[in-house]
């Protein structure tokens, strides 16, 4: 009887083992099912529960006041409207991070969960092109590149389709802010403070100029800048304006590379230069009018990038063209988020109706406390007309610097153009290479 009684229990546990199997097997396979399914859709959104993770590759410090606090901000800003995580690596270049390339970065992010990468240099061109071909499923973006741009000619790469490229139209806000040193300026003698040399440098270098020399030739008048030269009559004040770019070789200054910005800034003033901008990551230009301008002297400086950049020296500061990453950014992360992501070339402008919006303008220009109210009141005139294209400053006859034409008479520049100038302009001082 206990060996009968024995056999029913060996044959009831072996079903019961049977049944398990079979329930095991059949989660196994729903599971296996579901799995394949949210991998699928992480290729361009983020399973249910689980947090939208970006990494973010900065060139300088994240507090630098200028280019890269500009995009760490952004990256604040996408927590705070859309929840995201975010992953930050800063100082990314050759000085700082010498052992340290962008596609190593590129893969670390990867590997912490990043469901999309910012690279945010022009310098980190070669990093990020291989580090999209290291991982083609991670949507990336490379701020101020042009891999994504049919008109870009060599540098078009079809065949990374998950590497887009975004970039604001600076050339407006450095207009004016190039408008905002010649209303300024007592002496005529502007300096533009650049950092290395190539198409965007160039671009944005004589953007400055054409602000500066179409105020001064058409806005600038002895009723407006209190001066005691020139014509009370509305007549332009004051003789040609000279305008003289010194590049350091780099975004930033790196002690033995670089020139040192706080040298370069110096010499300017030293030779007659009243107004500083600048186009460097960083604010030495502007710290250096404040300390020159302390010790009496009559000079103004406008800084670059970060909105917040005039609370370095207040007293001198004219303005500030400023990006505002966030609203692109955030254009970005969503299209990742719901799956419509596409590796496009965007080049965003400022919202004209509304220049300093945080949530809509991608580029701003605000006016520092050193700008008087009569030249605010016509630099709003130049805003006005860019905003209504009434004012085109790319428009020709306009030369190179060694004489060769860029625009002809009337011709209005197109955005490859413009992206992609050769030399600085006719009228301006400074190298147009780096030979």
């Amino acid at each position: 009887m206990r060996r009968r009684w024995s056999l029913v229990a060996l044959l009831a546990v072996f079903a019961l083992i049977v049944a398990a199997c079979g329930d095991d097997e059949g989660e196994t396979t729903t599971s296996a099912a579901q799995t394949t399914t949210t991998a699928a859709e992480e290729t361009t959104t983020t399973a249910a529960g689980e947090a939208f993770t970006i990494g973010m590759i900065l060139v300088g410090p994240q507090n630098d006041h200028g280019w890269s606090q500009a995009h760490y901000d952004a990256g604040v800003y996408l927590q705070e409207q859309l929840g995201v995580e975010l992953i930050v690596l800063d100082s990314v270049n050759t000085a700082d991070r010498p052992e340290t390339t962008v596609d190593q970065v590129v893969t670390q992010m990867v590997d912490q969960g990043a469901d999309l990468i910012f690279a945010t240099s022009d310098d980190m061109k070669d990093g990020i092109l291989l580090g999209a071909e290291q991982h083609p499923e991670v949507p990336m973006i490379w701020s101020s590149g042009d891999s994504a741009w049919p008109e870009a000619g060599e540098a078009y790469r079809p065949d990374l389709t998950n590497l887009g490229n975004t970039m604001g139209k600076m050339e407006y806000g450095k207009m004016i802010a190039g408008c905002a040193a010649a209303l300024t300026s007592e002496t005529g003698q502007l300096g533009y403070l650049g950092p290395l040399i190539n198409a965007e440098t160039l671009r944005l270098a004589s953007s400055v100029y054409l602000g500066a020399k179409y105020c001064w030739e058409n806005l600038r008048t002895a009723e407006a800048t209190g001066s005691a030269t020139g014509a009370a009559t509305g007549a332009p004040v004051g003789g040609g304006l000279a305008f003289r770019v010194d590049w350091i070789g780099f975004w930033f200054n790196i002690p033995g590379v670089t020139l040192d910005p706080t040298q370069v800034a110096n010499d300017f003033f030293d030779s007659g230069i009243d107004v500083v901008i600048s186009g460097i990551d960083t604010t030495e230009g502007l710290v250096v009018a404040g300390q020159r301008a302390a010790a009496g002297e009559a000079v103004w400086a406008i800084p670059y990038d970060y909105r917040g950049a005039c609370d370095e020296a207040p007293e001198v500061c004219l303005g500030v063209p400023y990006f505002n990453w966030g609203p692109a950014y955030k254009r970005i992360v969503e299209s990742v988020m719901d799956g419509t992501f596409e590796a496009s070339f965007e080049w965003f402008g400022p919202d004209w109706a509304d220049l300093n919006n945080v949530d809509t303008s991608g580029v701003g220009f605000i006016n520092g406390p050193a700008l008087s109210a009569g030249n605010a009141e016509l630099l709003g005139q130049f805003i006005a007309g860019l905003a209504d294209g009434s004012i085109n400053l790319f428009t020709g006859p306009l030369n190179y610097q060694d004489g060769t034409p860029f625009l002809a008479d009337g011709e209005v520049a197109t955005d490859v153009q413009i992206w992609f100038m050769q030399q600085l302009l006719e009228g301006m001082e400074g190298a147009s290479s780096a030979g």
